[in-house]
């Protein structure tokens, strides 16, 4: 097993992975990093926080990914109306945390 240091909000992180895992985790540790820093920039701070967001923001976006595959897998293709559905509560969950964000300030 491999031991890699990552970084997450300019703190490291000891993680152990598979033998040649070692650059797939610094890269799932850089997307976490990326949507971090994009709830920083919107004013938001404390460190639980900030993952609590991250992490929810990311686990949407797998659910997304899991639905759209669902339908692929059965042949469906997304039609133009789930699209801007999916589109509009982007949007709105967006707003939400930007709300959320200015409130807890």
């Amino acid at each position: 097993m491999a031991q890699v240091t990552v970084r997450i909000n300019g703190y490291p992180h000891v993680v152990v992975c598979e033998d040649g895992q070692e650059d797939h985790l610094q890269a799932m540790a850089s997307q976490v990093d990326d949507r971090i820093t994009s709830i920083k920039a919107l004013g938001q701070s404390g460190e639980s926080r900030l993952l609590v967001l991250a992490s929810l923001l990311m686990a949407d976006e797998l659910h997304d990914l899991h639905v759209e595959m669902a339908a692929l897998r059965e042949g469906v293709p997304a039609a133009d109306k789930e699209a801007r559905q999916r589109l509009r509560r982007l949007a709105e969950r967006a707003e939400a945390i930007a709300s959320d964000l200015e409130t807890n300030q």
